[in-house]
């Protein structure tokens, strides 16, 4: 059985479930951010990790979805530039009682150049494949179906800052 609204993680003393959908370019910190802040206890679900998957979309919400009904949280660590690719993951989120949070990494091209350039071979993004998310990446807004929405940039001390977002007037 699926938990709730305000379902509580086993063994996670009022920590609510949650769907975090990280949302930015390539290069831009969000994996860094994903491991060193929001990882504590989390599924983290990343296309990256199934490269050569047929269908990495249904994979992607297949671990999305066990791991919401297994109550646990959940770090959704992809580009996610446009509604095309959160809405699925804000509806699998209320099906599940779960909240969702967006965390937007504002684009800054040039950085994610230089930083995808020292990258290995492995992990290196073609600059087409920077330039294309980079047409699609769309800011999200509460109205995109997300409860709380989060700005992060890096702090100039190795680390991020990360400022809740207020809605638009």
């Amino acid at each position: 059985m699926a938990p709730g609204p305000g379902a509580i993680q086993p063994g996670a003393a009022e920590m609510p479930v949650e769907v975090a959908v990280l949302i930015g370019l390539q290069a831009s910190g969000k994996s860094t951010f994903c491991r060193t802040v929001l990882a504590d206890g989390r599924a983290v679900v990343s296309k990256d990790d199934f490269r050569n998957a047929r269908n990495r979309q249904h994979r992607q919400m297949r671990l999305v979805n066990e791991a919401l009904a297994a109550g646990r949280s959940v770090v959704v660590d992809n580009t996610n530039p446009s509604p095309e690719q959160w809405q699925p993951l804000v509806e699998a989120a209320r099906e599940h009682g779960a909240s969702v949070v967006g965390y937007w990494f504002p684009p800054d091209p040039a950085g994610s150049a230089a930083r995808n350039a020292v990258r290995d071979d492995r992990t290196r993004v073609p600059d087409a494949g920077l330039r294309a998310v980079l047409r699609e990446l769309r800011r999200p807004s509460r109205a995109d179906g997300f409860d709380r929405l989060c700005a992060v940039s890096f702090d100039g001390a190795g680390g991020f800052r990360v400022e809740v977002l207020e809605e638009e007037s």
